[in-house]
């Protein structure tokens, strides 16, 4: 396929943090994609222009001091729209513990709805654009994630890469990283490892929690066990064809479009798992 035919229509996800590098990322993505497309690929201007959807980090929701987590939904909201994101969601301050509610949904909604309407340099384009800090930022940002790309060429590209489990090891490193520094207060976070509240710790007595019920669940099952045995005759014969194409190193997803009109999840998950086997984390 040419590269004009499809790149326009591709689209980014990223999660915005409390880290200082998150203020520039779509900036440092941006620039990336403009110069690899064009010098690379040689595609045209559209197909140079990256569209990326960003969320607040879920990661920075504690149950401790839970109100706090709006503060910091806000801050991420401001550096992501700051950063001329071309959609977003905000967490809701309850996702630490529980389904958001209706309440907190509306409160996480407010966040953009007064960053929008309210929040006089929100209505400027790009106004972090030209001060050092921004423009320093994106250098160093930049710099770290090419040097990373060239970690994941020498390793034989991104397939290459995941057959010695290269991003997976790098993700668990970084998280053990991050609960480790949480915990022995290296990394401060409010109410949580540092300026705890002098009054004991802050988790809410009673919080309304979103839970199905048991009307709910058995209703699921129900109609679980129906899609089951109405596909029963096909189903055997799809979750056969599932597991060739993941042993012949076909287009397993391709093959997944079709299981997913026959199969349940739970079937499909351990097809695969007999053929792969099931991942367990090595430490």
């Amino acid at each position: 396929m040419a590269i004009d035919d499809f790149a326009p229509n591709l689209s980014f996800f990223f999660s915005y943090g409390m880290d200082p590098e998150y203020a520039v990322l779509g900036r440092v993505a941006r620039r990336i994609w403009a110069v690899a497309m064009q010098r690379r690929y040689g595609a045209n201007e559209r197909s140079q222009k990256l569209k990326f959807h960003s969320q607040t980090s879920g990661r920075s929701l504690h149950a401790q001091e839970i109100a706090f987590n709006d503060i910091r939904t806000t801050l991420q909201a401001l550096i992501s729209t700051y950063d001329n994101t071309n959609s977003l969601h905000t967490n809701a301050y309850d996702e630490a513990i529980t389904t958001p509610t209706e309440d907190s949904v509306r409160r996480a909604m407010a966040i953009q709805m007064i960053i929008n309407q309210e929040w006089g340099v929100a209505k400027n384009e790009n106004p972090n654009q030209g001060s050092f800090l921004v423009e320093e930022l994106t250098d160093l940002v930049e710099e770290a994630v090419l040097k990373e790309f060239e970690a994941i060429s020498s390793r034989g590209g991104v397939l290459g890469a995941m057959e010695t489990g290269y991003q997976r090891g790098k993700i668990q490193e970084e998280s053990l990283t991050y609960e480790h520094r949480k915990h022995d207060g290296s990394y401060a976070i409010v109410g949580v490892n540092t300026f705890r509240n002098p009054h004991g710790d802050a988790v809410p007595r009673k919080l309304e929690l979103i839970r199905s019920t048991d009307e709910e669940k058995r209703s699921q099952l129900k109609r679980l066990r129906d899609f089951q045995q109405k596909n029963s005759s096909s189903s055997g014969v799809m979750l056969e064809r599932l597991q060739q194409a993941v042993i012949r190193d076909e287009n397993v997803f391709a093959v997944l479009m079709d299981a997913v009109r026959v199969c349940s999840l739970g079937q499909i998950t351990h097809a695969l798992f007999e053929v792969g086997g099931q991942y367990r984390r090595n430490m």
